[in-house]
C-alpha cells in the first residue's frame, strides 16, 4: 500500500455561499463597470459627430468656417431658397428689383439682364454692398456688360452701344473711298458692330441662364414703349477709347491678304 503521505488529496468543492455583503459588492463593481463604459461609448459617440461637424462645415464653407457660422450659405441652406420654389415667377417692376440689392442683409439678392430676373444670394461677396459686382444688383444693366462701365451703365438701353465697335471717322482716309464705297463700308461696319453687342451680351445672358450657382426667379416689368421716354445715352468714356480709325484701303486689302494666306 502506498504511503499515505505520498498521496495527493483532492479538495472538495467548496459548497460555502457567498455572503450577501459580498454579492452586494460584486453587483456594485459590474453596474459601476457598465456605467463607466456608458459613459465613455457616449464620449466616443459625441466627440465623433462635433469633429464630423466641424469637418462638414469646413468644406461646405470652402475653409471660412469649422462651426456653421456662413454669411453666404449655400442655397439648401437658406429657407428663402426652399421657398421660391413653391412660388410662382416674379414680376417686378424696375423700382421693386431696386429692393434686392443686398443693402438688406434679410432680402436675397436680385439682378435683371435682358429683361430676365435671377437670384445671385448664393454670391453676395461679389453682388452685395461693397463687392466688385455691387453695380448690377438691383437694376438690368444689360448696357453695363458690354460697354463695361458699371457705374454709368446701369440701365437696359443699348442704343447707340454699337458705336464702341465703329471705327472713328477721318476725313483723310475718307477721301481715300469713292462716295459709294464709303456708304458700302459704312453698311458692313454697322452690321459687324451689331453683331459684336449681340454677342457680348449674349455671353452673360448666357452665363446667367446656364448657371448652377444663380437660378431664374421671374422677368422685369416695363410699361410698352418704356425706351421712348428714356434719353438717349452717350457712350461712356471707357468704351470711346477702345474706337480707332478707320482702315485705309490699302490696309484692308493687306489685312484681307494676310487673312486668306493665315487660311490657306
Amino acid at each position: 500500500m502506498a504511503d499515505s503521505s505520498s498521496v495527493r488529496q483532492r479538495k472538495a468543492p467548496s459548497t460555502e455561499k457567498p455572503s450577501p455583503k459580498t454579492s452586494d459588492t460584486r453587483r456594485r463593481v459590474r453596474e459601476e463597470d457598465d456605467s463607466s463604459s456608458w459613459v465613455v461609448d457616449a464620449l466616443r459617440v459625441i466627440t465623433f459627430l462635433f469633429l464630423a461637424s466641424c469637418g462638414l462645415s469646413y468644406l461646405i464653407s470652402g475653409g471660412e468656417t469649422y462651426f456653421w457660422g456662413m454669411k453666404n450659405k449655400p442655397n439648401y441652406m437658406r429657407l428663402d431658397w426652399w421657398k421660391s420654389h413653391f412660388q410662382p415667377p416674379l414680376e417686378l417692376t424696375i423700382e421693386e428689383l431696386a429692393a434686392f440689392d443686398g443693402s438688406d442683409p434679410s432680402t436675397p439678392i436680385y439682378l435683371a439682364i435682358n429683361g430676365t430676373i435671377y437670384d445671385v444670394t448664393p454670391g453676395r461677396r461679389i453682388y452685395g454692398p461693397g463687392g466688385s459686382y455691387h453695380w448690377f444688383a438691383g437694376c438690368d444693366a444689360s448696357r453695363a456688360y458690354v460697354t463695361g462701365c458699371f457705374a454709368d451703365d446701369r440701365t437696359a438701353d443699348m442704343r447707340g452701344v454699337e458705336e464702341m465697335f465703329l471705327p472713328l471717322e477721318d476725313v483723310e482716309v475718307n477721301a481715300l473711298y469713292t462716295k459709294e464705297e464709303l456708304k458700302e463700308l459704312r453698311k458692313q461696319e454697322m452690321k459687324a458692330a451689331r453683331e459684336k453687342v449681340h454677342e457680348a451680351l449674349k455671353h452673360w445672358v448666357d452665363f446667367f441662364a446656364k448657371s448652377d450657382k444663380y437660378r431664374r426667379v421671374g422677368t422685369l416689368k416695363r410699361e410698352k414703349g418704356w425706351l421712348k421716354n428714356e434719353p438717349r445715352r452717350e457712350l461712356c468714356d471707357a468704351a470711346k477709347q477702345g474706337r480707332v480709325k478707320r482702315k485705309t484701303p490699302e490696309e484692308r486689302a493687306r489685312e484681307k491678304e494676310e487673312q486668306e494666306n493665315g487660311g490657306a
